[in-house]
């Protein structure tokens, strides 16, 4: 395979696994080509080599700024705007945790919480099932809170070497 037929591939794989982790494909797409791109890119490049609009360029470029997957970069002596991703590809996954923690899993801990002081029959069995269901996602959620900040605060070699231990 050619390096140009390379660089599609990825850059379209990549645009359908980022739905899996909560973004738009355009936005994937733009994130695949910036990781794999060996220079700063402005966005007249991006839309270029993506074919897409400036809106939604632009539109995408600042929502991967936000998840703090890209950064913009100065170049001296230029006026355009130019954006890199992160490489280190260990920072990428461990800054989608984050991001989908903090828009996911925070706002429904929070209904949870909110949900389980309901008044209601002890004795009625719907009561029942609803608090009983209430908890279940609560500790539930609690421990995927506490799996993720482990996977987050964690080095890479010893999540590695657990993850082989595991395997053995």
């Amino acid at each position: 395979m050619k390096l140009a037929d390379a660089r599609n591939e990825f850059i379209a794989k990549w645009g359908a696994f980022g739905s899996h982790w909560g973004i738009n494909r355009t936005m994937a797409q733009i994130h695949a080509l910036l990781l794999i791109s060996a220079e700063p890119l402005s966005q007249d490049d991006i839309m270029e080599q993506l074919n897409v609009s400036r809106g939604n360029a632009n539109m995408n470029i600042r929502e991967l700024i936000d998840w703090g997957l890209v950064d913009r970069v100065i170049i001296s002596g230029e006026r355009k705007e130019y954006f890199v991703a992160e490489k280190d590809i260990w920072k990428v996954a461990t800054q989608i945790v984050k991001e989908r923690k903090k828009r996911e899993l925070d706002p429904m801990m929070k209904v949870i919480e909110s949900l389980e002081h309901v008044e209601g029959d002890k004795k009625d069995p719907a009561f029942k099932q609803f608090n009983e269901t209430i908890s279940g996602i609560k500790h539930f959620g609690k421990q995927a809170d506490k799996m993720l900040d482990v996977m987050v605060k964690a080095d890479e070699n010893w999540f590695i070497g657990s993850l082989m231990k595991f395997f053995r």
